[in-house]
């Protein structure tokens, strides 16, 4: 590939008013006003009132952030890519990054919490308008985990150091998900960086649990998460709430006591499809073995607490355990073992598998630091939980019109999307008081972009 014309020749000016650049914008916003985003944010948003107008019209400043990131944005200055060329005639009611800063820091935490309720209600409405979780009839599965988002120098309220050694804030992430579909977010929380990650745990899990099964998970629910959410209060909110449970246990004393009780020929050799990285050993393993004994968990509490289910156990051979005399290693000097508590009906090799797919909501996190969340956007930290929840809002949007578009974009990652079917350059023609949008002729995604397009531009069913 090389230039086709000299450089005297080639010249560049930003005349064009009938150009935009996020093309693919115009059904995403349309399926969130057929989804009744604008509705649920006017009816559940109550800012206060005051005299620079910061309160009013929370609609069309949440649609324009939601918008926004959804184009790709990353920051408030970012949501200045919805105002140039045509998109003021594509659209009304974009604000201004000003406008919208000011939106965002007028947030209470009473306002984050009604904040969650528009992205609560509004998973579920997605999930009817677009095929998001295939199979949730049958099995689904929520997973629940938190991460870090680094920050830098001191403006940043809440920002601190937490078991990652890193300052920033603490956010938490709980995903659904089928095996037949790409996981969706269903809550989101932002704590203090110092935060531990069990904080509000139980209550989190349970929120997540009723999303999902508003969204249509009437079958299997399983909750999976690491250790850091070992505890009696997220297990006995999943029993509560009849949801199944998966959950990595810590290596206590009562745990390691319940492993040594495993007969050796119990221990089921099995082989991975793909290798599987270890921490602990830093080393990539292939095949291990696995065995499970029955476990009565948290004793030292009261016996309505207590809960008693299946200890799942995984263990691979230890690198380098030579130094161990010959006939003197011990049951751990000779192994590493990794056990889940669960409550799964599954098989013993189907139920430590499931467990080693909570790894998906990896994923997600990975997707959504890549795209919104890149950074924590404001020094308030209000306003960055704000931010976080129109995120995860974003989030769902895109996935929901990868879904409508067609079947890899329906698992593929929001960036992928992005780049196939939002950031498709357009311009706008108005003919018979309609308007028209050319696209580039041989785009590469073009069928799945008219899929999507004429899916949401449908007339609704009756």
């Amino acid at each position: 590939m090389q230039s086709s014309h000299a450089a005297a020749a080639v010249s560049s000016v930003f005349d064009d008013p009938n150009l935009v650049a996020y093309g693919g914008l115009e059904p995403v916003i349309r399926l969130a006003e057929r989804c009744g985003l604008p509705t649920l944010a006017d009816d559940l948003i109550r800012l206060p009132r005051s005299k620079d107008g910061t309160g009013a019209f929370p609609a069309a400043k949440l649609m324009s952030l939601v918008g926004g990131m959804v184009a790709g944005a990353d920051s408030i200055d970012d949501m200045d890519r919805l105002r140039h060329g045509a998109m003021g005639r594509l659209f009304s009611g974009v604000r201004a990054p000003s406008t919208l800063g000011s939106f965002l820091r007028s947030f209470t935490h009473g306002h984050v919490k009604q904040l969650h309720a528009v992205a609560r209600r509004l998973l579920p409405k997605l999930a009817r308008h677009a095929p998001l979780l295939p199979g949730a009839d049958q099995v689904a599965y929520v997973d629940v985990d938190d991460t870090i988002r680094r920050t830098y120098g001191y403006a940043k309220q809440g920002a601190g150091y937490g078991y990652s050694k890193v300052k920033g804030l603490n956010a938490l992430l709980g995903i659904v998900s089928t095996p037949l579909s790409a996981p969706v977010i269903a809550a989101t929380r932002l704590r203090m960086g110092p935060s531990n990650s069990a904080r509000g745990a139980a209550a989190f899990v349970a929120e997540n649990i009723r999303t999902a099964r508003a969204c249509g998970a009437s079958g299997l629910l399983v909750v999976r998460t690491d250790s850091a959410f070992y505890g009696a209060d997220v297990i006995n909110a999943c029993r509560t709430l009849g949801a199944r449970f998966s959950v990595t246990a810590r290596m206590n004393t009562s745990v390691k006591a319940a492993i040594a009780r495993i007969n050796e020929d119990a221990w089921t050799p099995i082989k991975y499809p793909q290798a599987v990285w270890d921490e602990e050993g830093q080393c990539w393993i292939s095949d291990a073995e696995i065995a499970e004994v029955s476990y009565t968990a948290f004793t030292s509490k009261p016996k309505k607490q207590q809960v008693a289910a299946r200890l799942i156990v995984r263990r691979v051979k230890r690198l380098g355990h030579g130094a161990v005399p010959a006939g003197q290693g011990t049951l751990f000097d000779t192994w590493r073992y990794h056990a889940a508590f669960t409550d799964s009906p599954l098989s013993l090799k189907d139920a430590e598998a499931d467990h080693r797919r909570h790894a998906v909501v990896e994923q997600v996190i990975a997707d959504v630091k890549n795209s919104a969340f890149a950074h924590a956007p404001s020094g308030h930290f209000q306003a960055n939980a704000a931010w976080l929840a129109l995120a995860a809002v974003a989030h769902n949007l895109t996935r929901a019109a990868g879904t409508l578009a067609g079947t890899f974009h329906a698992r593929a990652t929001t960036a992928t999307i992005r780049d196939h079917l939002i950031s498709v350059p357009a311009r706008l023609a108005r003919s018979a008081r309609r308007l028209t949008l050319h696209l580039p002729e041989r785009w590469p995604w073009s069928g799945d972009f008219t899929q999507l397009f004429s899916t949401v531009h449908a007339p609704p069913a009756l």
